[in-house]
């Protein structure tokens, strides 16, 4: 506000200077032209012959071309060489257009000295010479100019330049000076209200930053702020209500999701080991009615069930208890052979093709063996490719492909063991693909949904990850480990 008052006065000095300049120029060449118009007028009335100055015919001149230029007097002045004259004198004086009452015929005297200072300079110049004598806002030209055909005698004007902004200038100057002074006083007020709304507005912002858990705010004694910060109160009261009941809820939700984990959990165990104990209860009944070879094959039989049961109820301590690993250098090529080589006859068994998995590759594209051994936990690592193999052995079918392959990723400041199992079956459902590695998430009506989940957790211990992988065949599952572990 204040810059904006600054640039009003600025703007306001610069256009009255700017009129009277105008002004003057204009009144300055105003006066000349009346003068030449006199002198020539005068100059055309007479004769190189006539010595004597005709007085009479001066003022006849000055009343008929001043008559055409309201607000101009002048006359006729005789310098010191006239003959019988004084050391200059006027001659003639007429003021036509004068405003007041009766004929003024009587040379001003407090602009005297100007006209006669500019006589001077016209006769010493023999030229039309002007000159400005400014007082405040009004400004008085005297313009002399020589007559041709009179010797040593010059024709004068007196011109005024008026106030730019009119008579009324000095009042609408002083009343916008008076809306300034009210402009400025209401900035500086503004300008205190604004930074006293700022103190408390930082206090508020104070309070709120190191506010606990249900406080109130202090108010901070502004009107409009204390209803803001009212409101604040408020919401911050019914936040705490809602946060409360919130904490309820989700600590009733979690008891609830729990009961339905447990009782998921229950039906799968209940699922898993109804089937090995219906089937050994079956064998037990036949061999108590059958002979020695009979009761061979039901033991045998019920041997392989309870294998069945430890291994899904392993599968649920792994995932009820975290996976705690034992990292150590291994030798990648024979680990990863006598992995492999463990689940070949079952490949066999089944007519799949499982691919040799002796040769690695690294990142570069160079086959052979890797210089550096890297570092995992063999046991639970081999635990979670066992369960991709027995996985990827199950949903490739007869005749089917399984490849396992093993590369060392290599970037700027990373490096990981990549181990991809691949099968050549109809692949994992797009419904199912973003659930799959969740426990209880299978595609096979006799499958417990646990593998993936194992594989998931192993990789996780390692500070890796597994995935599925975008394949345009079949699917491929990837785990991707640290080369090295971390110090």
């Amino acid at each position: 506000m204040a810059a904006i008052c600054a640039m009003l006065i600025a703007l306001v000095w610069f256009t009255a200077n700017s009129a009277q300049s105008q002004q003057i120029a204009g009144a300055r060449q105003q006066a000349a032209a009346a003068c030449e118009a006199v002198a020539a007028r005068y100059s055309r009335s007479t004769s190189p012959a006539d010595s004597a100055q005709n007085t009479d015919l001066m003022h006849a001149v000055l009343d008929i071309v001043l008559a055409q230029a309201p607000g101009i007097e002048g006359g006729f002045w005789a310098s010191a060489q006239a003959p019988a004259s004084a050391p200059g004198r006027f001659l003639a004086y007429a003021f036509p257009t004068y405003q007041g009452s009766g004929v003024k015929r009587d040379v001003p005297e407090a602009e005297t000295p100007l006209i006669v200072s500019t006589l001077r300079s016209a006769a010493a110049a023999h030229r039309t010479v002007t000159n400005v004598i400014s007082s405040g806002q009004d400004a008085v030209i005297a313009a002399a100019c020589p007559v041709s055909n009179a010797t040593d005698v010059f024709a004068w004007m007196l011109n005024r330049a008026r106030p730019p902004l009119g008579p009324y200038g000095e009042a609408l100057v002083a009343t916008l000076a008076a809306v300034l002074a009210v402009i400025l006083v209401v900035a500086t007020a503004l300008a205190l209200a604004l930074r006293r709304w700022k103190q408390d507005l930082a206090r508020v912002e104070t309070s709120l930053a190191t506010q606990r858990d249900g406080a109130r705010l202090p108010l901070p004694g502004e009107p409009d702020l204390d209803r803001i910060v009212v409101a604040l109160n408020r919401y911050i009261e019914r936040t705490d209500v809602l946060q409360r009941q919130a904490t309820d809820l989700g600590s009733k939700l979690a008891q609830a999701e729990r009961f339905i984990v447990l009782g998921k959990l229950a039906a799968q165990v209940a699922h898993e080991i109804r089937n090995p104990a219906g089937a050994m209860r079956l064998k037990a009944e036949n061999a108590l009615a059958g002979d020695s070879s009979r009761h061979r094959d039901a033991l045998q039989t019920i041997l392989e069930q309870i294998g069945r049961i430890e291994t899904q109820l392993s599968s649920l301590l792994a995932l009820t208890q975290p996976v705690s690993v034992n990292v150590k250098k291994t030798d990648l090529a024979a680990w990863l052979t006598d992995v492999v080589e463990s689940h070949r006859e079952l490949a066999q068994a089944r007519g799949i093709t499982l691919m040799p998995a002796t040769e690695l590759v690294d990142d570069r594209g160079s086959a052979g063996h890797i210089d550096t051994a890297p570092e995992f936990d063999p046991e639970q690592l081999r635990r979670a490719l066992d369960n991709l193999l027995v996985n990827a052995l199950r949903h490739a079918g007869e005749g089917g492909v399984v490849n396992v392959h093993a590369s060392h990723e290599c970037s700027s400041d990373t490096s990981h063991l990549r181990i991809a199992v691949s099968d050549s079956g109809p692949g994992v459902p797009a419904s199912q693909r973003e659930r799959i590695f969740e426990p209880f998430v299978t595609g096979r009506p006799d499958g417990s949904g646990l593998g993936l989940a194992v594989v998931r957790e192993v990789a996780a211990a390692h500070g890796g990850r597994a995935w599925l992988d975008d394949t345009p065949k079949g699917a491929s599952f990837v785990i991707e480990i640290p080369w090295q572990r971390s110090s």
